[in-house]
C-alpha cells in the first residue's frame, strides 16, 4: 500500500508534468497554431504607438481607421502579440513594411481572422517578398491558391498578389 508521504510527491510532480504538456503556447500539446487562447487586445492608438516606435507604416485606401469600414485600416482589437509580430518582421528584415490591412471588417472570417486581432496584410516590396522566400518554409497553396510560407515560428505568410497576409500566431520571437 502506498503510504501519503510516497504519494503526495508523485502527485505533484504529475501535476507539474501535466501543466507544462497543456499550458498554451509553451507546451507540446498546447498553443502554437492550433489552439486559440485569450490575448491581451490592443486599441487602434495603442497599436500604432507601437507601430510608430518601429518604423512600421500603415495605409488605408479610405484614409480612415473605423474598424465597421471595409475601406479603413483598424487596428481596434489587434492581438498584442500580433503587433509584436510586426515589429519583430521590421527588425528581423530591415525592410520598410507598410500594413494595408488590420482589424477591419470586410476580411475572411474565422478563429484565426483579421476581425480577430490575428491577421495583418503587408504591402509587397521586393525586400519583404525576397526575405519571406529566403527565410521561410514554403508549405503549399492555401485553400484559395495563395503560396504560403511558414516562419520558425509557426507564423503563416500568404502571398495574396499585392499583399502579404500574415497569420501571427505568437509575436515571432519579440
Amino acid at each position: 500500500m502506498v503510504s501519503r508521504m510516497t504519494l503526495r510527491p508523485v502527485l505533484t510532480a504529475l501535476a507539474l508534468v501535466l501543466g507544462v504538456l497543456f499550458a498554451p503556447g509553451i507546451g507540446v500539446l498546447g498553443g502554437g497554431a492550433t489552439q486559440a487562447h485569450a490575448d491581451t487586445k490592443l486599441t487602434h492608438s495603442q497599436a500604432t504607438a507601437r507601430f510608430s516606435s518601429s518604423g512600421v507604416t500603415w495605409s488605408s485606401s479610405g484614409g480612415c481607421s473605423d474598424r465597421n469600414v471595409a475601406t479603413c485600416t483598424s487596428f481596434d482589437q489587434l492581438n498584442l502579440a500580433t503587433a509584436q509580430g510586426a515589429q519583430t518582421l521590421k527588425s528581423a528584415t530591415g525592410c520598410a513594411l507598410n500594413i494595408t490591412g488590420g482589424t477591419e471588417t470586410g476580411h475572411a472570417g474565422g478563429t484565426y481572422s483579421h476581425w480577430n486581432g490575428y491577421k495583418l496584410d503587408f504591402g509587397k516590396s521586393t525586400c519583404l517578398t525576397n526575405y519571406i522566400h529566403g527565410t521561410f518554409t514554403y508549405i503549399g497553396l492555401r485553400g484559395d491558391g495563395a503560396p504560403q510560407y511558414k516562419a520558425g515560428s509557426g507564423n503563416i505568410y500568404a502571398d495574396e498578389g499585392n499583399h502579404w497576409d500574415v497569420t501571427y500566431y505568437n509575436c515571432g520571437g519579440c
